[in-house]
């Protein structure tokens, strides 16, 4: 029985182990649109912006309390160490029975003869109140209510701004990563095919055909393309790793994008973009909610000029004693209570308010003067990315044609030297131009990606 328990114990274990690894080896497989998701879900300041949407809803919350029954309760419990005194004549002492005009109703107390002093209070004294305190009327009330869900209204446009600029990075990181793994694999080949021509060299050098010259030029190129190739690796491996972190993925993960450049560049999704006009910018939402609060900061003064109204009550319960062991009996116990309205009229505050309402006032031309400058860097900014875009495009246009002559060019030089009517020198010579020209290729092929991504953000598509 014992023994069965064991190895039920054991297998658990290891299954609950093999679980693990396969999980700590699970590979993720994201498209751009998947990852943009991801990212905002979980990158740092997606998170952010939508606790303070969370916030701005307290803030109203907040607001509107102001408004509702204020109610407070006191417990107090005192020990009057040298009570408060009363000094009155002699005479009147003697009228209230304080003393015989000898000095005062306090033995220990030496005063003259012509006052009497009468302790104002007992030893031990408690009170229990409650008050409430309702508003009626308050201009700032009703500013503020209407400031609080502009205040929302902001930190929603600010979200969306934080989720844009998420977007953008996450394609520019994205483009990157394949970017990297376009180059690495067209590396990997012209290794590869370096690899085969050193081959063929050697057995040439060894037949005699060629000079040891001809075998070390091809592998000085071997060796610097594979030095590019652990180059291109490395850039793989360190934007992928960006991606991750902008993602906000655990760097420990392993990620895989089943998706390739000629996936995403579409030309006719290229054309549509570079013929648009544009949509609704956020910018503007956030400095037109600006200016709505700063509208309603210079109502919140104006309204300072109005009386307050609001409605108070206090009820009360009071004790006192000599001895503290009977200041909670219960016939010591006397209430008191009062209600009432109050109204505050403000009249002069050394035109503190007038003051306010100027400095609302500037800063309202100041956001206006901004929302007009927003607006032509907005449509400026339109049109250097449109301009950026088509200019990328051709040179883009022109370097994929550039790579494959020299492709050509470096397959018919291998064909001469194969046929002994070319030089070595000449193929490693073509070899450096193909080089050249992919390199050249995926510059271009990355400009017109971040090219197209800041022409989105410019029109508002992102």
């Amino acid at each position: 029985m014992k023994k069965s328990i064991i190895k039920g114990v054991f297998l658990m274990l290891f299954s609950f182990s093999f679980c693990q690894v396969a999980l700590a080896q699970q590979v993720i497989q994201l498209t751009l649109d998947e990852s943009i998701k991801y990212a905002l879900e979980n990158n740092v300041d997606a998170k952010n912006a939508q606790l303070e949407i969370l916030i701005s809803k307290g803030i109203i919350g907040e607001n509107r309390a102001t408004g509702l029954p204020q109610i407070n309760s006191t417990v107090e419990m005192t020990k009057n160490l040298q009570p408060p005194l009363l000094i009155l004549p002699a005479e009147a002492g003697g009228a209230l029975g304080g003393g015989n005009g000898d000095g005062g109703s306090d033995p220990g107390m030496n005063s003259p003869d012509d006052i009497t002093v009468i302790p104002f209070a007992v030893n031990y004294q408690s009170s229990l109140s409650v008050s409430i305190e309702q508003m009626i009327f308050n201009g700032s009330y009703f500013v503020g209510l209407k400031a609080a869900k502009t205040l929302k209204s902001l930190t929603e446009f600010d979200k969306e701004k934080t989720e844009n600029d998420i977007i953008e990075s996450i394609k520019k990181a994205f483009f990157t990563v394949l970017i990297n793994k376009e180059r690495k694999e067209l590396v990997s080949a012209n290794l590869d095919r370096i690899k085969q021509l050193l081959k063929e060299t050697e057995a040439l050098y060894e037949e005699g055909f060629v000079e040891k010259l001809d075998v070390s030029r091809v592998k000085v190129q071997l060796n610097n393309l594979q030095s590019e190739f652990d180059k291109v690796q490395a850039a793989e491996e360190i934007s992928m790793q960006l991606l991750k972190v902008q993602m906000g993925m655990p760097i420990n993960t392993e990620v895989v994008l089943n998706q390739n450049i000629s996936d995403i560049n579409s030309v006719s999704e290229l054309e549509s973009l570079l013929s648009n006009n544009g949509y609704r910018r956020v910018e503007v939402d956030q400095l037109d909610t600006n200016l709505d609060l700063a509208k309603l900061d210079l109502k919140n003064n104006q309204v300072q000029y109005m009386p307050n109204i609001s409605a108070f009550g206090t009820f009360q319960r009071v004790t006192g004693a000599q001895r503290f062991e009977t200041v909670l009996d219960s016939d010591r116990w006397f209430s008191s209570s009062f209600a009432g309205v109050r109204l505050n009229i403000p009249i002069f505050d050394g035109l503190r308010k007038s003051y306010k309402v100027q400095q609302n006032r500037v800063q309202i031309k100041q956001l206006e003067n901004q929302k007009y400058y927003l607006e032509e860097n907005i449509e400026l900014e339109r049109y250097q990315a449109n301009i950026t875009l088509r200019n990328a495009l051709r040179t883009l246009n022109v370097q994929e044609e550039n790579r494959g002559l020299a492709l050509e060019v470096f397959e018919m030089t291998k064909i001469k030297y194969q046929e002994g009517v070319g030089s070595n020198l000449e193929v490693v010579e073509a070899d450096s131009a193909l080089k050249e020209a992919e390199t050249n290729y995926f510059s271009a092929l990355y400009d017109a990606l971040i090219a197209k991504v800041d022409l989105e953000k410019a029109l508002g598509i992102l």
